[in-house]
């Protein structure tokens, strides 16, 4: 099972403690030391402040962010969990992720998702309800420039008539693109047009709000899979889908209120469901203690996680 750490850019609030070039590169290097597979930062460009105040957050841009924890480090991937597709032109995009992946020597992963906040869409000038066929465009729209040369393609607010984007990315034929979301489009978004599924842990009290279905079981993760199986089957995909499930239970992580073992019998409990990655977010309030927790963590957690 392997890991990711949520890098705390979200915390403006806390300045340079967590959002500046050094905190990046502090805890990025310490995630490396640990044994995480991967740092990831979130995306939201333009939130509205009612959101904000009731439970939101900021965040740098993903690609600036993932930038400078690319510089820092030598081997640790780069996933954008999550970059929203339809808040930008998909050429926009492609030229994003093809620059990161070449000046970080082929460590970006992509996750992706369709967006939820209405408000975040119409400041950004996009129609709310085109979200999902938006995303699943972009998708394809990046692939043909991600590979050819001359691209033709015509978009629903765009359109391409002999274009070429160089540098490739150094992933060929593109880096791995995970699908964000609970929903079953975004399960057929995942098995048709990508390599991996990311679902958020969602308990039912909070689906109307994240405008995603609810998972609260390794039993619910069972039945999404079978779903995706089914869709697999009927489009012809033999390549398995990587599934990485937000980690839950660690709200207490670096306290004497954690529960280890409880921990990693959840973890296994996903595991054998079909889950292959975690994407995990620890406390802290300081970059230090920050640092020292992805050290703990990788102490106590991923040295049993095989």
């Amino acid at each position: 099972m392997r890991c990711s750490v949520l890098l705390h850019t979200q915390r403006v609030d806390l300045g340079d403690e967590f959002v500046s070039a050094d905190a990046i590169a502090m805890t990025a290097r310490a995630a490396e030391a640990a044994g995480f597979d991967a740092v990831s930062v979130t995306d939201h460009p333009f939130p509205q402040d009612e959101w904000m105040r009731s439970g939101g957050h900021h965040a740098l841009d993903p690609f600036v962010a993932l930038s400078f924890a690319a510089a820092a480090t030598r081997t640790i991937r780069l996933l954008t969990f999550i970059y929203v597709l339809p808040y930008r032109n998909p050429f926009l995009t492609a030229k994003g992720v093809a620059s990161l992946d070449v000046l970080s020597k082929g460590r970006l992963v992509f996750g992706v998702a369709a967006g939820y906040l209405e408000p975040e869409f119409e400041a950004l000038g996009v129609p709310f309800a085109e979200r999902d066929a938006l995303a699943d465009e972009a998708l394809r729209a990046m692939k043909v420039a991600w590979r050819e040369e001359g691209v033709h393609f015509e978009g629903t607010h765009f359109v391409a008539r002999g274009h070429t984007a160089l540098p490739r990315p150094v992933q060929q034929p593109h880096p791995p693109i995970w699908v964000g979301g609970n929903s079953k489009r975004a399960i057929r978004r995942a098995v048709e047009l990508a390599d991996g599924w990311m679902p958020i842990f969602n308990p039912a009290a909070h689906a109307s709000r994240r405008r995603t279905p609810a998972i609260e079981s390794a039993a619910d993760i069972r039945e999404r899979l079978a779903y995706a199986a089914e869709v697999g089957r009927a489009v012809g995909r033999t390549r398995p889908l990587e599934v990485a499930l937000t980690a839950r239970g660690l709200g207490t992580f670096g306290t004497p209120q954690f529960d280890r073992d409880a921990f990693l019998g959840d973890v296994a409990e996903l595991r054998a469901a079909g889950v292959t990655y975690l994407n995990t977010n620890l406390p802290a309030t300081t970059r230090t203690e920050h640092a020292d927790r992805i050290a703990r963590f990788g102490d106590e957690i991923l040295s049993r996680l095989g």
